[in-house]
């Protein structure tokens, strides 16, 4: 049988477990946005748009014990858990659309929040100083399926003699147009000449007036590498935690293949591509927490483990049939 129409495809079933970040996400059979989790002792229901996607962050002892979910219904909610009871803490609307997955970034980059959504943006949620703060910009066209961030440090720092200094703030998504993309945070704090010129006649009011519009544009994230090679949609996106040596970005496409993307310290910006073809489209991908052994499931109710050899190739080491 053919595919569906892409604008008729309905969406995966969700059953993800993260071991990167520390997260479980799974789908709620007959569950509501805003209800409790299994087990979880939450607030009343507020809405009943079914959830595709929970998911659970053991957070860095600063952040506590957070949980993010993300609903049809276009929000995300944040939850805490104080005295073994769950409450809910923030909720954001940002999206017009399904949020198809929220992401945890690493804590050592703060407390982020992606959110990737069917209306062709993300997201990023922050909570610095006690407030939520959000940037959001577009992405994809025809809507963002995944979105996976990048380790903390930089590939190779650990065994350079000249380490980066900070964490870095870098992500990737998949989408409907099948392109997988790289975000990098961009900030810049530029005085133009001009700004300088209404200091000196309108004061430090005036100067910042004019300087807030052009910071608040340019502090942003912003698309710097496009991945192609896909043929269809761009279902899931993994970036593997490891920071020895290579980085390695997993996508799982509907075109039944998945791409292991690949790229060295000494040329950040060229990623090369390995091909893993299956016999059914695929859901999920899903990288250890050493970063070296690669989890893929798709339609064929499998669940495949790869590792690369010594000659660089990728070999199946396990399938698992349901």
């Amino acid at each position: 049988m053919s595919n569906p129409p892409i604008s008729h495809r309905p969406p995966p079933p969700y059953h993800r477990a993260d071991i990167e970040h520390h997260t479980v996400t799974k789908a709620q059979s007959g569950a509501s946005h805003g209800s409790a989790p299994p087990n979880y002792p939450l607030s009343p229901q507020t809405n009943n748009a079914p959830i595709p996607k929970l998911t659970r962050l053991q957070a860095h002892p600063k952040y506590g014990n957070i949980l993010a979910s993300s609903s049809y219904d276009g929000k995300v909610f944040i939850w805490r858990e104080q005295s073994g009871l769950w409450s809910k803490v923030a909720d954001f609307a940002h999206h017009n659309a399904s949020v198809n997955i929220v992401s945890w970034s690493p804590h050592e980059s703060g407390c982020l929040l992606a959110c990737a959504s069917s209306d062709g943006e993300v997201s990023v949620l922050e909570f610095n100083e006690g407030n939520w703060g959000h940037i959001k910009f577009p992405a994809h066209q025809m809507g963002v399926n995944a979105v996976s961030w990048a380790p903390a440090m930089v590939p190779g720092s650990l065994v350079s003699s000249k380490p980066e200094v900070g964490a870095q703030r870098r992500f990737a998504t998949g989408g409907s147009d099948c392109v997988v993309k790289i975000w990098d945070w961009k900030y810049v704090f530029s005085v133009p000449l001009v700004a300088l010129s209404v200091f000196v006649f309108g004061g430090l009011d005036s100067l910042l007036t004019a300087l807030y519009p052009q910071s608040r544009e340019e502090n942003t994230y912003t698309p710097t590498l496009e991945l192609k090679g896909h043929t269809d949609w761009v279902r899931d996106v993994a970036w593997a935690p490891t920071v020895l040596q290579k980085s390695y970005i997993a996508s799982a496409s509907q075109d039944k293949t998945v791409r292991i993307w690949t790229s060295d310290p000494a040329h950040p910006n060229e990623w090369k591509s390995t091909v893993l073809n299956f016999d059914a489209v695929l859901w999920r991908v899903s990288w250890s927490l050493s970063g070296n052994v690669l989890a893929v499931s798709g339609g064929d109710n499998k669940v495949s483990l790869w590792k690369e050899n010594l000659k660089a190739e990728w070999d199946c080491v396990k399938t698992i049939e349901e």
